[in-house]
């Protein structure tokens, strides 16, 4: 089996600040650390105990997703010891602990951040592992591609989609399946807005999660991300800035997270929000009926909206025996039930694989139009972008933010944005 060698320490820095700019869903939380991160060859393969890290420092010991990682320890016959950290401070653990040899076993990892440790030589192919891969939704497993070749599997994906508040639709007379492009769905919020209420509200950040939020809107359009300021990426900016200067969506937009979008709709005034598959559970909970409809493309059809969700992939390691548990280990997170298992631990995430997803349907039936959303969306770091992607994504929301504060056109920001990307990019 052959393994790339670690490629040099300035790799790993400039991955490092790289890195640092891609937002992950997974967790908001400060890091901790329970277990050790040793990677320290072993001449006991299989058997003794395996490193494992993932980004849900949220999920102490003895939580459901405990048990699921424990079990597949478990299962290859070994112990797992597992170290949780936040989406940052795993990726940076992760690029430090390649430098120093003590990259763990098996590695979660949100799948922006895939390409980036991939390029720097950090992470062992899905090929040289043996694993076939075909089954895996081409759209999901497209952000963990780099030059054709796969470095992890989707263990679940997450995405966004438009929740509504049933009672402001109802008393506006709209019916949410009515909403199928971007004409109805503006005729929507004119409607919620002449009802009385606030129409819509979204993550206009100036940060990843910004760009996150803009891109199925985006792509809904028409444009790509190598060509930011296309007549089709300006109409889907304009969509965005005449929302809010005609007060469908409320000033705030230009400085909420994704948290703070949840928190206005949760108030019972909003009519529509644009957030994840994560807030499901909470939706639930609220204080008034609530359901959600796909992102609508401009010309109808759902419109492809990133995709969220972690990849398992299988650091380098300099005993090589070690591959073979961890093979084992992948593997039992990543069978069509292993899938569905992953699924109801976490009721957000959706099996990446057409039969994990038609056995989440038949048990979840009220989640299908999730599974519809995850079925049309798109890797931010799909198209081969790779390590390029955190470059253009911080150019597309700081055009996004000064169209929508007034301070540019949408023409003249993308414009500005399209230069500087390239400049960066060479």
């Amino acid at each position: 089996m052959h393994i790339k060698h670690l490629r040099t320490t300035t790799a790993f820095a400039v991955a490092a600040v790289a890195v640092g700019a891609l937002a992950g869903c997974s967790s908001d939380e400060d890091p901790e650390a329970t277990g050790s991160s040793s990677g320290e060859t072993s001449s006991e393969a299989p058997g003794g105990t395996y490193t494992w890290w993932d980004p849900y420092p949220q999920h102490e010991a003895g939580s459901d997703w405990e048990g699921r990682v424990q079990a597949c320890g478990e299962e290859a016959g070994v112990t797992l010891e597992r170290t949780a950290y936040d989406t940052t401070a795993l990726t940076n653990q992760l690029l430090l602990s390649a430098q120093e040899g003590t990259s763990p076993d098996v590695v979660l990892l949100d799948n922006p951040a895939v390409s980036t440790l991939a390029d720097t030589g950090a992470i062992v192919s899905m090929d040289e592992l043996g694993f076939d891969t075909s089954s895996i939704d081409e759209n999901l497993l497209a952000a963990g591609v780099v030059d054709g070749t796969a470095y992890g599997i989707p263990i679940g994906a997450n995405t966004l989609a438009l929740y509504y508040n049933a009672e402001i639709l109802e008393e506006a007379g709209v019916d949410p399946a009515s909403v199928t492009d971007w004409d109805s769905l503006n005729a929507a919020l004119e409607a919620i807005d002449a009802a009385g209420h606030n129409a819509i509200t979204f993550a206009g950040i100036n940060t990843e999660e910004g760009s996150f939020q803009f891109l199925p809107w985006f792509w809904g359009a028409g444009a790509d991300l190598t060509e930011l300021n296309s007549p089709q990426a300006v109409e889907a900016l304009d969509l965005w800035v005449n929302w809010v200067d005609s007060g469908l969506a409320p000033q705030t937009v230009i400085s909420n997270s994704q948290n703070t979008t949840w928190e206005e709709f949760l108030t019972g005034d909003f009519g529509f929000v644009e957030n994840g598959t994560w807030q499901v559970n909470s939706a639930a909970e609220a204080e008034f009926e609530t359901g959600y409809i796909t992102l609508p493309a401009k010309n109808g059809g759902a419109a492809p909206a990133p995709t969220g969700g972690e990849f398992v992939m299988a650091p380098v390691q300099d005993d090589t025996a070690r591959y073979a548990v961890t093979t084992q280990i992948i593997e039992c997170m990543t069978t069509p039930e292993g899938f569905v298992e992953t699924a109801d631990t976490f009721a957000y995430y959706i099996p990446p694989t057409a039969e994990g997803q038609d056995q989440f349907i038949e048990a979840h039936p009220e989640l299908e139009v999730w599974v519809d959303a995850v079925r049309a969306a798109k890797g931010r770091t799909s198209d081969n972008l790779g390590t390029d992607y955190p470059i253009i994504s911080e150019q597309l929301w700081t055009a996004v933010n000064a169209a929508m504060s007034g301070a540019q056109s949408s023409q003249e920001a993308l414009d500005a944005a399209q230069e500087a990307a390239q400049s960066e990019l060479g």
